[in-house]
């Protein structure tokens, strides 16, 4: 180990000894590089570039990303349509977790044709709490163990011309393993649930209807986005837990004065049939009631609903601030008022690229919060 080190040592005064005799040393390229990233680099070919940095989270802890960014076109004659996007993301932190994935929107000529897709492999040292509202709403029902997670989705969607209006199949897999499960959990009975498998896997088909008028996809600031999507989950495809799903998502984006955007966003997520404990639906994490523990709160059926304030403050940079609120419950039916969780926080944001933020944000929810960084805006 200590020769590796030595080596990478050695190395890297020698990149530096190297760049000392080029006209513009290291650090003037770096700046200069970043100050260029969110310029246009023409229609032809892909506009590609690369970020990375510290960041902290209460559930990941200390860590750090690196994402690679590119946008390019099909269409190179019709510049008012949106840009295809590609990122390529990885995360690691002091927990043990670390992330990888590609994720992206590739829109045809005339955007007559849409392809969306996210394939992610992590490790995540997490905690389970249990199913349904009151499970997790208790402290004493935690139960740490390590998420194992692999899925990959994807979304072809045809446009039915000359409307904005899109339909297409949709597929995904995903599997789940939980490991080094805290010995003791036993004596919690909430917890038990985890004795339902360790493993689960779940492959789904379905079928997505989508209404979109969004100026962009990844930073919109003007249009609607309305999607109803229906997945299925039967045992001919070798699934244990047979199940459905129906996903909704609402959301407006409206500019209300110079530089500011308000951006809302109503999300549910319905379930019928036999769910294993890792395919309940949830929320928390990066891009859902920011500043909840992701996967808390899990249960058959989830709503949330999030206004958000997006404002542009001096050149690349910008703040967000946001207010929110969820729930869970076993059917549709029983989703009540009083199990309402509430949900705000603060964010800053960087352009590193045309339509690509880096984001930064704060959130806070009852009893809890966190610090996230992330690309593109949550919604």
């Amino acid at each position: 180990m200590r020769t590796f080190l030595r080596i990478g040592l050695m190395a890297s005064m020698l990149m530096v000894a190297i760049e000392g005799y080029c006209q513009d040393n290291i650090f003037q390229r770096i700046i200069r590089y970043f100050d260029e990233s969110n310029k246009p680099q023409g229609v032809d070919g892909l506009d590609f570039s690369i970020i990375g940095g510290p960041h902290y989270a209460s559930d990941t802890k200390l860590g750090i990303g690196l994402v690679a960014a590119g946008l390019y076109r099909h269409d190179k004659e019709n510049l008012e349509l949106p840009p295809c996007n590609v990122s390529l993301y990885s995360d690691f932190s002091t927990s043990g977790f670390f992330l990888v994935g590609i994720r992206g929107n590739d829109i045809g000529c005339r955007d007559r044709r849409r392809i969306e897709y996210d394939v992610n492999f992590y490790r995540f040292p997490t905690k389970f709490w249990g199913i349904g509202y009151a499970e997790a709403n208790s402290d004493s029902h935690e139960v740490k163990y390590t998420q194992w997670w692999a899925s990959a989705e994807a979304r072809i969607l045809w446009r039915m011309a000359p409307s904005q209006l899109f339909i297409g199949p949709t597929a995904r897999f995903c599997f789940v393993q939980a490991r080094s499960i805290e010995e003791d959990y036993r004596d919690r009975p909430s917890a038990l649930i985890l004795d339902q498998t360790p493993i689960t896997r779940d492959y789904s088909l379905g079928v997505a209807l989508r209404w979109d008028t969004r100026d962009n996809l990844t930073a919109p600031e003007r249009g609607w986005l309305a999607s109803l999507e229906g997945r299925w989950s039967p045992a001919w495809l070798g699934n244990d837990w047979v199940h459905s799903t129906a996903l909704l998502t609402v959301a407006h984006y409206q500019r209300v004065w110079r530089g500011g955007v308000v951006a809302s966003l109503l999300h549910a997520d319905f379930n019928w049939g036999r769910l294993a404990w890792s395919q309940m639906a949830s929320f928390g994490g990066s891009n859902t009631m920011r500043g909840y523990y992701e996967g808390r709160y899990r249960d058959k059926c989830e709503a949330d609903l999030t206004v958000e304030l997006r404002q542009r403050v001096w050149h690349r940079s910008g703040i967000a601030v946001w207010a929110g609120m969820a729930t869970v419950a076993p059917r549709i039916g029983d989703m009540r008022w009083r199990k309402v969780l509430p949900n705000g926080g603060i964010g800053y944001r960087w352009e590193f690229k045309k339509y690509t933020n880096i984001r930064l944000d704060y959130g806070i929810g009852r009893g809890e919060s966190s610090f996230l960084f992330s690309i593109n805006e949550a919604f």
